[in-house]
Formats: structure tokens, C-alpha cells, sequence
């Protein structure tokens, strides 16, 4: 049970934490933040692809010495994957559209730090094209949007965490997945507190609803480390439905964005730096 507390408390950093850093940093926003954004995402990327690929899958296909069958770790990878493709379908319907200058021309993903936050959507609304309180509403949106997001992150920590209970320090694999989900939470919690305090909410409760978008990872880091714990095959479904979730978040999140964000091979630098650190973690 004091483990548990412990995952919960770091998970507790990873979530809240970083949306909450997301929301702090809206507040002192800088338009020539992009490329910094950028690398941070694609470093990100590749120390979850590293932590996917060499530690939770190979754990998943051998839970407790013990063989599990390759095509049940492919579902489980699957079911994670789309589970949050869905989530993530969602959002982007709740929030591509909700200013008028968005139309069928404009691109489906971020292309700039500014559009990634919607922060440029306030210059709509200050010109008089668009209520202020339209983007109040779309800051709502996506803070209940991203709170549901954030369970299945919080799964791959759980999960991460129970495949060696009682040895928190040692398991690398739990607290990079930690750190890397907490600095993936930032522009999250941006994406989330920049309409807030464009749409009239305080900067100071702003910050603290964006931070609390991000308790729901709390409940999945219970939910997952619970699964996980139930023997070698729920701990092997769990291990494979978090890698699922977060090869979702590489590839279709982060990498996309920041590549967009800053059109350059330095990304892609970054992406393979943050792939040779996860080596490092997992290995050495």
C-alpha cells in the first residue's frame, strides 16, 4: 500500500504537475518560444519510443519470466492506440472550430506554438469577430477534454510502476515514463489555460483548473498499477495497452507537432538524442 502512495504521489507531479507548468507558462507567454517547444516534444517522443519499444513491450511479452502469446501484446497495443485516437478525435471536434477564421483550408494540426495554444485566437475575439466568451467556452472544452485524455496516461504509469512493486527507485522504466508524461503535460496545460485567461478567468484560477485537468491521471495510475497487479497476463495487457497509448502520443502528437512547430531537421536531431537517453535510462 506505501507503494502505491508513492506511484500515486509521482504521479501526482507527472499529471498536475504539468499541466499545471503548462498553465504557468501561458501566463508569461513568448511567440518565439516555438522552436524551444519543439525540441522539447520531439526529445520527449524519442525517450517514450526507447522506453516502449526496449522496456515496457519486452516486459509485456515476458511478465515475470513467465512467455505470453506476441498476438495478445499486439491487441492490447492496439486497443491502447485507438482508445486514444479516439480521445484525441474528440478534442480536435471540440475545439478545430470553434472560431470563424478556422475553415476547410486551415490545417487539421498545429503549425505554430501560437496555433497549438490558441493563442492567436484571441486576436479574433479582441477585433470584435468573435465573443469573448466563445473562447471562455473553448477553454472549458478542452480542460474536460484533456482531463479525460490524461486517464490512460496515467495507466502507463501505473502500469509501468507494477511490474516490480516495491522497488520504486529501481524501476527506471515507471519514472522516465513519469518525467516524460509530466513535460508532455506542459503544452497541454497551455493548450488549456491560454483561452481561460483570454476568455476574462483570472491568471491565478486559471492556472489551478488547468492544474486540475490533469487529476484524472491520478485515478488512471490507480487503474493501471491495480490491472498490472493482478498476475503476469493482466500485467502483460496492461504493459502492451499503455505502450499502445503512448506510440499513439509519439506519433501522432508530439512528433507532428513539433516538426510543424519548427520545419527543420533539428526536430528530428532532437527526437533521436531524446531515443539515445532512453537507452541510457533503461541500460546503463
Amino acid at each position: 500500500m506505501e507503494f502505491l502512495w508513492s506511484v500515486i504521489g509521482i504521479t501526482a507531479l507527472a499529471g498536475m504537475g504539468g499541466t499545471g507548468m503548462g498553465g504557468l507558462v501561458s501566463c508569461l507567454f513568448r511567440k518565439d518560444s516555438s522552436k524551444t517547444v519543439s525540441l522539447l516534444l520531439s526529445f520527449a517522443a524519442g525517450v517514450m519510443t526507447s522506453v516502449v519499444c526496449f522496456d515496457l513491450l519486452t516486459e509485456a511479452l515476458h511478465p515475470e519470466e513467465m512467455d505470453i502469446s506476441v498476438f495478445l501484446v499486439i491487441t492490447g497495443v492496439m486497443v491502447g492506440y485507438v482508445v486514444i485516437a479516439t480521445l484525441n478525435a474528440w478534442i480536435d471536434r471540440g475545439t478545430d472550430h470553434e472560431v470563424a477564421h478556422i475553415d476547410e483550408s486551415h490545417p487539421r494540426t498545429a503549425d505554430s506554438l501560437e496555433e497549438l495554444t490558441h493563442a492567436n485566437h484571441f486576436q479574433e475575439h479582441r477585433e470584435g469577430r468573435q465573443p469573448r466568451s466563445g473562447l471562455f467556452l473553448a477553454g472549458l472544452v478542452m480542460a474536460a477534454a484533456i482531463a479525460l485524455h490524461n486517464v490512460p496516461e496515467g495507466m502507463v504509469i501505473g502500469a509501468s510502476f507494477a511490474k516490480s512493486a516495491g522497488e520504486l527507485l529501481e524501476n527506471r522504466g515507471g519514472l522516465t515514463m513519469a518525467i516524460v508524461i509530466g513535460l508532455h503535460n506542459i503544452p497541454e496545460g497551455m493548450a488549456v489555460a491560454v483561452p481561460l485567461i483570454s476568455g476574462g478567468m483570472p491568471k491565478w484560477r486559471s492556472v489551478l483548473v488547468t492544474s486540475l485537468t490533469g487529476f484524472p491521471t491520478i485515478l488512471g495510475a490507480i487503474l493501471g498499477y491495480t490491472v498490472g497487479a493482478m498476475g503476469p497476463t493482466a500485467l502483460a495487457l496492461s504493459l502492451s495497452f499503455a505502450s499502445g497509448a503512448m506510440l499513439y502520443v509519439v506519433f501522432g502528437e508530439l512528433l507532428p507537432e513539433s516538426i510543424l512547430m519548427w520545419r527543420s531537421k533539428v526536430p528530428a536531431a532532437a527526437a533521436i538524442i531524446g531515443m539515445m537517453t532512453g537507452l541510457l535510462i533503461i541500460y546503463v
